[in-house]
C-alpha cells in the first residue's frame, strides 16, 4: 500500500525524531546508567509496548478526541505529571542505596516494564505525535488509511525498540564505570529526582 522509498523516509524520519532529546530516550539512559542495560531495555520494551495503544488511538481516531478535548488532554498530562514526581519521590527515597548494574531482579525488570507502559500512556503528547506525524506518510489513493497508520505504527515501534536497545546498551556500560565511585548511589538517584521532576513540570506546562 505504500511505496518502498516512502517507507524509507519514514524509518530515517522516525531514527531522527526517536534520537532527538526526548523524555523516552532520557527515561531510557537514566535507568541504563543506574541500574544496567538489560534496566534500559526493560524500560523501553514498556514505552515502545504503549505506543501500541497510541497507534491504535492514532488510526482509530481516539486522538483527534484527545486533541479536540481540552480537559481529556488536562486530565491525562497532569496523570502523567503527578506519576513522575512519585518516581521523583521515589527515587529520593532509595537513598545511598543503589542497585548492582550488572544484576536486575526479574520482578524489577517487570516493575521497569510497567513503569515505561505507563509513563508512555499518560503523555498526551505522544498521541498529538502519532495523529499529526502518521498521516503524512499515508498514501490516500490506496485506500484503507487505518491499516496504513497501523503498519506505520509499527514501523516505527521497531525502529524506536532498536535504538533505544542500542542507548540502553552504551549507557549500561558506562553506568557500570560510574557506580564504581564511592557514594556515587546517592549523587545517581538524586540526578533520577532531578530528571523525574523536569520531565514533569515539562508535561504539565505542555500544550496541546
Amino acid at each position: 500500500m505504500i511505496e518502498p522509498v516512502q517507507i524509507l523516509y519514514f524509518i530515517a524520519a522516525s531514527i531522527a525524531l526517536t534520537l532527538l532529546p526526548g523524555p523516552d530516550i532520557i527515561f531510557v539512559i537514566t535507568m541504563s546508567i543506574s541500574q544496567g542495560k538489560k534496566a534500559g531495555m526493560s524500560t523501553a520494551s514498556g514505552l515502545c509496548t504503549g505506543l501500541l495503544f497510541h497507534t491504535a488511538a492514532a488510526a482509530l481516531g481516539v486522538s483527534a478526541i484527545l486533541y479536540s478535548s481540552a480537559l481529556a488532554f488536562s486530565v491525562l498530562k497532569y496523570a502523567g505529571a503527578l506519576y513522575l514526581l512519585y518516581l521523583a519521590y521515589k527515587a529520593l527515597r532509595e537513598g545511598g542505596s543503589f542497585a548492582s548494574a550488572g544484576y536486575v531482579k526479574e520482578t524489577d525488570l517487570s516493575l521497569l516494564y510497567r513503569r515505561g507502559i505507563f509513563m508512555n500512556l499518560l503523555n498526551p503528547k505522544v498521541s498529538l505525535f502519532f495523529l499529526a506525524f502518521l498521516p503524512q506518510f499515508v498514501n490516500t489513493g490506496s485506500g484503507n488509511v487505518p491499516l496504513q497508520m497501523l503498519f506505520l505504527g509499527g514501523v516505527f515501534l521497531v525502529q524506536a525498540l532498536a535504538v533505544f536497545f542500542l542507548v540502553s546498551f552504551f549507557a549500561g556500560y558506562i553506568g557500570a564505570r560510574v557506580i564504581e565511585s564511592p557514594n556515587m548511589g546517592k549523587h545517581i538517584n538524586r540526578a533520577k529526582a532531578g530528571i523525574y521532576s523536569f520531565i514533569a513540570v515539562e508535561l504539565a506546562l505542555s500544550h496541546q
